[in-house]
């Protein structure tokens, strides 16, 4: 049994971690924290301010906090859980240079894992995205994702890594166009980047690669948050059994 924080509880993707967690049979949820709370309860489990999150690692035994809040948030509940010796779990995005080395201050104490993206399907794409780029090395491509109207980073944290992907399997940093207006040729080793931000949208990407007359394009759409939240459920339980330092989704899935 893994025993399990939750911070975010009230949030999107919070509530949906609690509601997965509830039929794994693996895991046992005892902390669950939100800024501001005041006796929420969701899926069943009370929901505690989070100001009083280091007192109750502190209290109540637990293996691994999940997060999905904002960078800010983040670095102080992973600097709690390495006060605390908890492993941590984040599927946060939109840190800075400084905040990714916080997180990784925190990961010499305990495990921590973070990823733009807890999709199976969204790390394949990844993995097909390497093997494509370095075969049509001279096609065009062009990005396009879309999420709900409340997400605050753009582009999404999946996009750059995707992206950071199509570099590293280039063997060099292609040009970012973030759309595009008035009288803007092509360039070359350009990689156009569109946001789109819409409704209650899950999350989609798209990667489109143009040449030779052909075009293939390759789309990843997430139907529900359940995905994101099962896959950090997963990255939790192997998370647990780890020493501490700084690990990545795939390293679960391999």
């Amino acid at each position: 049994m893994t025993a399990i924080g939750v911070t975010g509880a009230t949030g999107t993707m919070g509530t949906a971690v609690l509601e997965t967690a509830t039929d794994r049979e693996e895991i046992d949820v005892n902390v669950a924290v939100n800024r501001g709370a005041d006796g929420e309860r969701v899926a069943g489990q009370g929901v505690h301010d989070a100001a009083d999150l280091p007192t109750l690692l502190a209290d109540r035994p637990t293996d691994v906090v999940v997060d999905f809040t904002g960078p800010e948030s983040a670095i102080e509940y992973a600097a709690a859980c390495a006060e605390a010796g908890v492993g941590f779990v984040t599927g946060t995005t939109g840190f800075d240079a400084d905040g990714r080395d916080a997180l990784e201050t925190s990961a010499e104490r305990v495990p921590l894992l973070w990823a733009t993206n807890f999709s199976q399907g969204i790390h394949a794409l990844g993995e097909a995205l390497g093997e494509i780029t370095e075969t049509l090395s001279d096609y065009d491509i062009e990005m396009t994702e879309t999420h709900h109207n409340r997400k605050q980073d753009a582009p999404s944290g999946t996009a750059k890594t995707l992206l950071d992907g199509i570099d590293d399997a280039s063997g060099g940093e292609h040009d970012r166009t973030y759309g595009r207006e008035g009288d803007q040729p092509r360039a070359d080793g350009e990689i156009g980047v569109h946001v789109r931000r819409a409704g209650g949208i899950r999350g989609e990407h798209e990667v489109l690669f143009a040449g030779n007359d052909e075009v293939l394009t390759f789309t990843h759409r997430a139907e529900s948050r359940a995905v994101f939240a099962s896959g950090a459920l997963d990255a939790a339980v192997w998370l647990a059994e780890r020493d501490p330092g700084f690990y990545e989704f795939g390293e679960v899935l391999a």
